[in-house]
């Protein structure tokens, strides 16, 4: 399956500095007033369960509408394959691992590393109103709440799941899983998925002339599968009915955000992300479809990195476009504060780049090169149009995804060269890379981020593979009492 950009293929930086932002005149790419701001993020979608990604039995008229006013990114992946890792990149514009955020389900006291700046923090800074709405999951004390990471407002809960209706078992009071109003639980009545575009459309009212950026975190189709009634009557006898009826009602809500911007007026000036936190987590679970790609929700595969991904400006990104460049979830934060016509902001390099000048057509070639993923012990690479997998225990498979997007055909032996210089590439990436701050399924309670900043300044020496590098570290990590 040959796959083309809208320009010849360049190698460029995969690392943003924030000294090096082009401001708003500067990227000639924008109007002249900040644009609002609206990432929407789904969780465990798939990639096939769209129109606009070639869904055949999932209708998503109004989503499809927007997705069709800008640019689909159809090799747009996320960071990570589970959710809060994923959310970590997202909020912070970095990968996860350069702060330890590398495993899902953080320890009751851990969560996103306070000393990173998120894109909030950067927005507030350019004169915007901030919100939070949804699922959050990066961390459930005060330190993490999302009112100290940059929100002004924030409607949701702080776990990574819940029901999608009032439900008395989880919303009681001091349940990560209750829904919260800033700092303060609040009951609710009727479906999430409406209460939080509710919510939505209450704070872009109230914001008035002031820019607004709002991080719109839907659970759906995460599960459990529930939908509204009427919702499910319309799909009765479909094969995966549940799931077709919680889509069906995000696509109604996206309706709604759409037609209040263009009642508004201000949709022309609004910049709005659309993508899952990972792939789809497939049949078992939650009914999703990654087709026609391999793997799921938890590996290495496409299937649990490549999203369902579009991007919508319509005053400065040309509509109609499905843009092959390859693109990540690293690269929100940096076209957001590019668009605020920010040319500095408070924090660390990103590892995004802003995409505007790319779906534009100013700037040749993809928005990067090279990609990494890494959740323990897994990890993969993409340059250009080769994949890297590594497991431990399993060795490493190499792909041509051009050629075989199913990755099927592993091509160490007839791509020796190609091999050498990924495998190389991979591990000093790993290298720059710190150790995580928790492992899922043990006990870290001992570990706090003054003790990891000790152990990682005790760097470990270049071992020959990143698995004797990580038994060295696992040896010099404090251990509980």
């Amino acid at each position: 399956m040959k796959r083309r950009h809208l320009r010849p293929a360049l190698a460029l930086p995969g690392l943003l500095t924030l000294s090096t932002l082009p401001s708003m005149e500067s990227a000639a790419a924008a109007p002249l007033t900040q644009p609002n701001i609206l990432v929407v993020v789904l969780d465990d979608a798939g990639y096939n369960d769209f129109g606009f990604m070639g869904s055949e039995d999932l209708p998503s008229p109004n989503i499809d509408r927007l997705a069709g006013m800008g640019a689909i990114l159809t090799d747009g992946h996320v960071t990570a394959t589970t959710c809060s890792p994923s959310r970590a990149a997202i909020l912070t514009g970095r990968y996860q691992q350069r702060f330890g955020h590398e495993s899902n389900v953080p320890p009751s006291h851990l969560g996103m590393c306070p000393e990173e700046t998120t894109i909030a923090d950067a927005l507030r800074t350019a004169g915007y109103r901030t919100q939070a709405i949804g699922k959050w999951h990066v961390g459930n004390k005060t330190m993490f709440h999302p009112n100290n990471r940059g929100f002004d407002d924030f409607w949701g809960f702080l776990e990574g799941s819940r029901s999608y209706f009032p439900d008395p078992e989880v919303d009681q009071p001091g349940n990560y899983r209750a829904i919260l109003h800033n700092r303060r639980q609040v009951d609710f009545e009727g479906y999430l998925t409406d209460k939080f575009t509710d919510r939505a459309l209450e704070f872009m009212e109230a914001s008035g002339d002031q820019p607004w950026f709002i991080y719109l975190s839907y659970n759906t189709p995460h599960t459990p599968m529930e939908a509204k009634e009427e919702h499910l009557e319309k799909f009765e006898g479909h094969t995966r009915r549940e799931l077709a009826a919680m889509l069906w009602s995000l696509d109604e809500n996206m309706g709604r955000i759409t037609d209040y911007l263009e009642s508004q007026g201000t949709l022309e000036n609004t910049l709005i992300f659309f993508f899952s936190d990972n792939g789809g987590a497939g049949h078992w679970n939650n009914q999703t479809s990654n087709y026609p790609l391999k793997g799921w929700k938890g590996n290495k595969f496409e299937g649990g990195h490549r999203v369902p991904f579009f991007v919508t400006w319509p005053a400065a990104i040309p509509g109609g476009q499905r843009y092959d460049g390859l693109s990540s979830s690293l690269d929100v934060m940096a076209t957001s504060i590019a668009a605020a016509g920010l040319q500095r902001t408070p924090g660390k390099p990103l590892d995004g780049v802003d995409l505007v000048p790319f779906l534009r057509g100013d700037r040749a070639g993809p928005p990067h090169h090279r990609l990494y993923w890494r959740k323990d012990r897994f990890a993969a690479m993409r340059d250009g149009p080769f994949k890297l997998i590594r497991v431990e225990g399993y060795g490493y498979r190499l792909y041509n995804l051009e050629e075989d997007l199913a990755e099927t055909d592993d091509l160490r032996e007839s791509h020796p060269e190609v091999f050498a210089r990924m495998k190389a590439a991979l591990i000093a990436w790993d290298q720059d890379m710190v150790l995580p701050l928790w492992y899922e399924g043990e006990d870290w309670t001992h570990v706090t981020y003054e003790s990891h900043r000790a152990l990682m300044n005790n760097r470990a020496p270049r071992y020959r593979s990143p698995w004797e590098r990580e038994a060295f570290l696992r040896r010099q990590r404090p251990q509980a009492q």
